[in-house]
């Protein structure tokens, strides 16, 4: 993850003038827009229409009647709401930014609003501010989203009849488009930013230590946990069957709210035609494919913010020294409407750096003490372009172009680019938005704890005292104080060039890319068993050639588990060799291993829905590594010159090995499910009243088909997927014009369960099926039962 994916058609195309800035609060948008919407299988719209306000309109209208309840509630949430309608202390959901309550979360969009950053965004001039395509996209989304409500009954249980259920305006649709670009930055800070307040009388608090703080940053940037990530693959032609290029996209989201992924084809006749998902809420397709190229994104390793240690004034913590001379911070005072109670007032700190954090997350502490504060910069608090960027990809026609639409418009906030066109060419870069630190800046202006979170994190803590640790800028850069993309990592035309969440340094196994600055990722450490298991599969698929779209199929869905293929075998062999095959419990009861021992050695290494001894193993597996440091797990460490097979041969002489294994068996005989139960009966979601089987496993398996279930220790099951494969793509071409495209949508389009949509591609997905999409215009017309609606605003 689209963490933030980006948007529609090229900035090449359009002319140089600027539309207004998208109508204020009051006044909800309007304008006599239409679209013609065709449905083809499984709900998937192909929208059609005269112009880019046009197509917004149609694209707003079908996303509401998909998930009206999810935008709306995204809605209310840039609009700082929540505590009004839902409570101060409920749950936002994480879906917009890492706020633990609805007060925060409120405070923080409150605090946006009231500082007018999306509209001073908006009334920049292209490219550093949207163009007029952009801004018209906007307007028209929330336009056809209005016009949905008014001419529809909301039946969807999840807010039917709800009063926070309004008319938005384009700055509501401008405003979400931000959230979105600052999640890995602001966005993953806002508790820390709203509860960030000066010492008092009763003294400052203590200050953790440095070394204990830089470990938590280290634990709170490991991707192990993250809750968006993806893999992507692009093949040149020298390794398919056509000498064509071949994309496939998986990118890792959510499944529920709103970072749910949602497909449509937009098209703008002469100008425009692209297909593929969308992050719900955002104008235009995010990770797709035309005529000529495809592409998609994985969540990049670039750390999008830096953190400024603050030197105070002893006379007033609100104030700061730069080069000797005092500084006042900025108070942003903020109000919020909260349900059932009075009003809740606090006060933001704002810097010349950005506002001031007490924490990065639960675990991070970042104390304002009488002597130091922590500032927070997010350069993509001033990137409102991912629409363009997205914009120039639908309109590309190679990579190439995609690389010079990532110049033009550089807004990407977090993640990486992979895509393959029809002449064979390969790309894999990490053009995103990052904080300029150079190596050599951090070496000279990082603060005590910045020495050590730098090297081990990629997060920068630089002295904010001195004017000589500011960012610079480059050249190619379209704002100041970043990289320009000519610094970005870049692989072109390699035969694959692949990227499961790792840094770019094994994109290609065979061509490391190295040479890049710190804060984009690191060189010649492990690699994650995602990203091992993932290079194995492909530069096989890239040794033996001949490749089609039916092999990227095959590929999602083959549901290998590296860890198992890495750690069975011995765990099998230390099982069986144990004292009377018993082990002892974390909580001291000996428990007989002896079913498992067989379970573990004829377990075929899969997560798909028959495979016996799949849920066993990932049960043991969550325990171990929960128990055993990576350090210790292995018996041969990583090897930076053999960085795909190491490390390797699981060290079972720990003792977390034998209480890891009881520990499994006793978890699944107490809920009474058999130690060879098939996964599909264990790992499933809910859809209708029926159990549909999930294949797939979980990060620390090293699964390509990646999902993370919710775990029910009663019943021994997940029994919802939290987040894993949600969009797919598989692209490739022929001598035909048509894109040969499969997709699948693995949650459905719709969030409606009264929706015949909001199962069926979940079906599919079960089943291993795939939706062919239908792109060129005769196949379209060709669709069964195909249903055309013509929109309008009135």
């Amino acid at each position: 993850m689209t963490l933030g994916a980006a948007l529609v058609t090229a900035a090449a195309l359009l002319p140089p003038a600027q539309a207004a800035a998208p109508r204020g609060d009051a006044h909800p948008s309007g304008g006599g827009l239409s679209a013609t919407i065709r449905y083809t299988e499984y709900g998937i719209p192909h929208i059609r229409a005269d112009s880019y306000a046009d197509l917004g309109f149609g694209t707003g209208w079908a996303q509401a009647a998909d998930q009206v309840c999810v935008l709306a509630e995204s809605y209310l949430t840039v609009r700082g709401e929540r505590s009004r309608h839902f409570g101060p202390d409920g749950d936002p959901g994480g879906q917009l930014s890492s706020a633990r309550t609805n007060l925060a979360s409120d405070q923080y969009f409150r605090g946006v609003r009231a500082a007018g950053t999306v509209e001073r965004l908006l009334k920049q001039p292209a490219p550093q501010g949207p163009s007029r395509a952009a801004r018209e996209l906007m307007r028209g989304f929330a336009a056809g989203y209005n016009a949905w409500l008014r001419q529809h009954r909301v039946t969807d249980p999840a807010c039917a009849g709800a009063a926070w259920v309004r008319p938005v305006t384009a700055l509501d649709q401008a405003r979400l488009g931000f959230a979105i670009a600052v999640l890995g930055g602001q966005g993953r800070a806002v508790d820390g930013i709203t509860a960030a307040r000066p010492p008092g009388a009763t003294g400052a608090p203590e200050a953790p230590g440095t070394r204990r703080t830089a470990e938590a940053v280290r634990r709170a940037f490991s991707p192990a946990d993250a809750d968006m990530g993806s893999n992507a693959v692009a093949f040149s032609g020298a390794t398919t069957a056509g000498g064509r290029g071949l994309l496939l996209g998986n990118p890792h989201y959510p499944w529920h709210g709103g970072r749910r992924f949602w497909q449509a084809q937009q098209t703008i006749p002469g100008e425009l035609n692209v297909a593929g998902g969308t992050l719900i809420g955002m104008p235009s397709v995010s990770i797709g494919f035309n005529g000529r190229v495809a592409w998609s994104h994985t969540v990049a390793t670039g750390v999008p913010f830096t953190l400024h240690q603050l030197t105070l004034d002893p006379a007033d913590p609100t104030a700061y020294v730069v080069d000797g001379r005092r500084e006042r911070m900025t108070r942003r005072t903020v109000t919020v409407p909260v349900k059932d109670g009075p009003p809740v007032t606090r006060t933001q700190w704002w810097t010349r750096y950005g506002p001031v954090v007490s924490a990065l997350g639960p675990d991070l502490a970042l104390p304002w003490t009488a002597r130091t504060a922590y500032a927070l910069n997010d350069p993509n608090a001033a990137n409102l372009r991912g629409s363009d960027t997205a914009l120039g990809f639908a309109a590309s026609r190679s990579v190439g172009d995609v690389q010079r639409a990532l110049r033009r418009t550089q807004g990407l906030p977090w993640v990486n680019t992979v895509a393959a066109d029809r002449n064979g060419h390969s790309l894999l870069t990490q053009s995103q938005v990052l904080p300029r630190v150079t190596d050599g800046l951090a070496a000279r202006c990082s603060t005590a704890l910045g020495k050590l979170t730098y090297p081990a994190s990629g997060v920068a803590v630089l002295d904010g005292a001195r004017r000589s640790c500011a960012l610079g800028s480059d050249k190619d850069a379209v704002q100041p104080g970043v990289f320009g993309p000519s610094r970005a990592p870049t692989l072109r035309d390699a035969p694959y060039a692949e990227n499961s969440n790792d840094s770019a340094w094994l994109s290609n196994a065979d061509r490391p890319l190295t040479g890049y600055e710190r804060i984009f990722g690191t060189v010649g450490t492990q690699r994650s068993a995602r990203t091992r298991g993932a290079i194995e599969d492909v530069a096989a698929m890239a040794e033996r050639g001949g490749l089609t779209v039916r092999d990227l199929q095959r590929q999602q869905f083959a549901n290998r588990a590296p860890a198992g293929d890495l750690a069975a075998a011995d765990a099998a062999r230390a099982c069986a060799a144990l004292p009377s095959q018993t082990a002892t419990t974390s909580d001291g009861k000996a428990v007989d291993v002896r079913e498992a021992c067989a379970v573990l050695k004829s377990w075929d290494r899969t997560m798909n829905p028959h495979s016996r001894g799949a849920l066993f193993f990932d049960r043991f597996w969550r325990a171990l590594t929960a128990k055993v440091p990576d350090a210790r797990r292995w018996k041969v460490p990583f090897s930076a010159s053999d960085p795909v097979r190491t490390p390797h041969t699981l060290n079972t002489d720990d003792p977390g090995f034998a209480t890891a294994l009881a520990d499994a068996v006793a978890e699944l005989r107490a809920a009474g499910v058999p130690l060879d139960a098939r996964l599909g009966d264990h790992q499933y979601a809910v859809r209708g009243g029926e159990r549909l089987p999930v294949h797939g496993g979980t990060e620390s398996l090293g699964v390509w088909n990646k999902i993370d279930g919710q775990w029910d220790p009663r019943s021994g099951a997940y029994t919802e997927i939290r987040h894993g494969t949600s969009h797919l793509q598989a692209v490739g071409w022929d001598a035909s014009a048509c894109p040969r495209a499969r997709t699948l949508l693995s949650y459905s389009q719709s969030s409606d369960p009264t929706s015949p949509h909001s199962s069926d591609q979940t079906r599919l997905y079960a089943a291993k099926r795939w939706v062919t999409w239908r792109f060129c215009e005769k196949d379209i017309r060709e669709a069964p039962d195909m249903r055309t609606v013509s929109v309008r605003e009135r």
